[in-house]
């Protein structure tokens, strides 16, 4: 993908919103709600929605069904120069298409998500992707979520958060989300799964899962979804 990359593109700051709309960055692990009220304070708001990990996704999709070695970064690195990725917004609805093909309905299933993870740990892809989240973000009015939002993408970000909760917490909503899906999954299988994702977004050198110094920490253990949106929005409705 050729994309011109301007000067916020490059450092991160984004130019001054000259209708007060902000750039809100949502960080943390699978499991603790963020992109359900991501979409929810988007469509509050009346902001865009932006899944970050749909772009992990879409790589991953494609070195899948290219048989490419993820572990081999050359190669990913080559994969990467003959694809073309675009994320398209609708109505709080993203689409990802790669290489002019819309798979954004293959894009959640668990072997999809854990090679997203391990493509994610590596520079070039990370690289690759920079730009396009930049841009995509360029005029603000957008809620952004993903695990290095914060930190590594949007570091002059108007608002940031980072939610977390208990494992087991975790481990259950994303079961659930899985058999919603009629993806089947052993629940020991997923714990070691989710785990090992844990463990490698939070090792990685590059851009590793940890809340940007001037985040907001809200555990979402015991708390419902519209109590943590709430929360959101007193929060964001005090910065505009």
């Amino acid at each position: 993908m050729n994309t011109i990359i301007g000067q916020w593109q490059e450092s991160g700051q984004r130019p001054e919103s000259k209708d007060g709309r902000l750039l809100i960055t949502i960080d943390g692990p699978a499991g603790v709600g963020k992109s359900t009220v991501a979409k929810k304070l988007a469509a509050r708001l009346g902001y865009t929605y932006l899944d970050t990990g749909a772009l992990y996704r879409g790589v991953a999709w494609k070195v899948r069904s290219s048989h490419v070695d993820p572990a081999d970064s050359k190669q990913v690195e080559d994969l990467l120069s003959t694809t073309k990725l675009v994320l398209t917004a609708r109505e709080q609805t993203l689409s990802v298409f790669v290489d002019a093909q819309d798979v954004t309905h293959e894009l959640r299933s668990l072997d999809v998500s854990q090679l997203a993870s391990t493509v994610a740990a590596l520079p070039q892809v990370r690289q690759w992707l920079l730009p396009i989240q930049r841009e995509f973000a360029n005029e603000g009015g957008i809620v952004v979520e993903g695990r290095d939002m914060g930190t590594k993408v949007f570091p002059q970000a108007d608002v940031k958060f980072f939610l977390d909760a208990d494992p087991d917490i975790r481990i259950s909503r994303r079961y659930r989300e899985l058999h919603a899906d009629d993806q089947q999954k052993n629940w020991d299988d997923l714990r070691r799964e989710m785990t090992i994702r844990d463990d490698r977004d939070r090792s990685r050198e590059v851009a590793p899962l940890i809340p940007a110094i001037d985040a907001m920490m809200i555990d979402t253990s015991n708390l419902s979804i519209d109590q943590v949106l709430d929360h959101l929005t007193e929060v964001v409705s005090a910065r505009q």
